[in-house]
């Protein structure tokens, strides 16, 4: 067991968590838009609890005295999960940490506050009408940027210094994609390796846990004890490794500078010694034309918001409600005929994917656009839908991956994703570790 490589020795823990909360109070910051909830004092209390085990070399994990931020839409004992939303303003605090945050905690962690999110998480925007909505890191004082969502506030904290561990939820991409607008790694885990109780759940066939870090080794760490196994090893020959290049609609109507990006990194990749052959797999065109994703997640968040809507209508994000809605109309052989789709698909991507160690495809089809293209419904519509298609696959496939930075430092942000089928989680950061350098472009030491 050795500390996270963004916390050193002595009072580490005291000194990045004062930074921390400096980085979140400081005028003219992000800070009141990221955080929905900030514990200070408490923090500064695990913080000086967690130095002082590493003084005396008792510390509890790889993640002992880390910053983490938690999204609000995880139970914190004492507090009222607020989920982005002002319909829960008044519900009861919380008895218990969620099972995620319980094991951070047990770990060590030094829990700063809740994130801000997209109201009840659904999204890959990133906006709250509620509580303001933190802008992208990328060229800020130049143009503001929407964070990418639904876990909108875990990546500016991560980005902005205000946490070193964003904790978040990913049902169809809602850590990934603001991990990739904002230049982080994101990690999307198989989905029943991390327990769900005590998060509110949006779509509980896609609902994941994952993570934000700005790198894949603190990933890994944050992944270990979450799932109380080892962590990840990074010793993976590159030399050896054969990865499937994923074609098809998934490398479709990219933006000039995300296709650059990308295709510049898969030609490191190929430099480096990795062998990549394309993949292509017609089945998963079906995803497309049938859209079978959409129609499970409708037709549980509707079930899940049935009773709210009806009793609260107003106090819902207009655009959230419209979508929530949705699912009002979705029958139960519609969802049953989704969920046989979805099957087929799981047994067809699987079929198509031996041989390979992993596969690659961009994170996301764009860059992270400015707030005004958001400004009418249209357009919150089609590039919600952009932003959500390529990750939203891997959810739908039951499977786990990470997107990392492969844009360089004076571009804007662009990711790349390595994915994987379910439960092969540890392979995957495995992976992720050993290419980090050479995707990213640069020495991590």
């Amino acid at each position: 067991m050795g500390p996270l490589t963004t916390v050193t020795a002595g009072d580490a823990s005291q000194a990045a968590t004062n930074r921390s909360l400096a980085a979140i109070t400081a005028a003219g910051g992000e800070g009141a838009r990221t955080f929905t909830q900030v514990y200070a004092s408490s923090a500064q209390g695990e913080a000086a609890a967690a130095d002082q085990r590493r003084k005396t070399g008792s510390q509890l994990s790889r993640v002992d005295g880390a910053v983490v931020a938690v999204k609000d839409l995880f139970d914190v004992q004492g507090q009222i999960t607020w989920a982005g939303s002002l319909v829960l303003r008044e519900s009861p605090p919380a008895i218990a940490d969620a099972p995620a945050v319980a094991r951070l905690r047990r770990g060590g962690a030094v829990i700063v506050g809740k994130t801000n999110m997209t109201e009840f998480a659904y999204s890959g925007i990133g906006l709250n009408p509620h509580f303001g909505t933190p802008a992208n890191p990328y060229a800020r004082a130049a143009l503001r940027r929407i964070p990418g969502g639904s876990s909108s506030g875990a990546a500016v904290a991560v980005a902005d210094g205000m946490a070193q561990i964003g904790l978040g939820t990913d049902t169809g991409g809602s850590v990934r994609i603001p991990a990739a607008l904002c230049g982080l790694v994101g990690w999307k885990p198989t989905a029943r390796r991390i327990s769900l109780d005590g998060v509110w759940p949006l779509a509980p066939s896609f609902d994941s846990v994952g993570v934000i870090a700005e790198t894949v080794r603190v990933c890994a760490d944050a992944d270990a004890v979450l799932t109380q196994t080892s962590a990840a090893s990074a010793k993976t020959p590159v030399a050896r490794l054969r990865m499937g290049r994923l074609r098809g609609y998934v490398e479709s109507d990219l933006e000039t500078a995300v296709s650059r990006a990308y295709e510049r990194a898969v030609g490191r990749l190929s430099a480096a010694g990795v062998e990549i052959l394309d993949v292509s797999v017609p089945a998963l065109e079906r995803v497309v034309r049938e859209q079978p994703g959409v129609t499970i997640t409708a037709y549980e968040a509707f079930r899940t918001h049935a009773t709210l809507l009806d009793r609260s209508p107003d106090l819902y994000d207009p655009r959230v409600r419209s979508r929530l809605e949705l699912g009002r109309r979705i029958t139960s052989d519609q969802y049953a005929a989704a969920a046989k789709v979805r099957q087929e698909l799981q047994r067809a991507a699987a079929q198509a994917l031996q041989g390979f160690d992993a596969w690659i495809l961009p994170t996301v089809t764009m860059l992270a656009p400015p707030f005004t293209a958001l400004d009418s419904d249209e357009g919150y519509v089609a590039i919600n839908r952009a932003l959500l298609r390529n990750t939203s696959l891997v959810n739908l496939l039951d499977g786990c991956a990470i997107t990392l930075p492969c844009h360089d430092r004076a571009e804007p942000p662009v990711g790349l994703s390595i994915a994987s089928v379910g439960v092969r989680d540890a392979q995957v950061l495995a992976l992720a570790q050993a290419l980090e350098p050479i995707i990213t472009g640069r020495s991590l030491a």
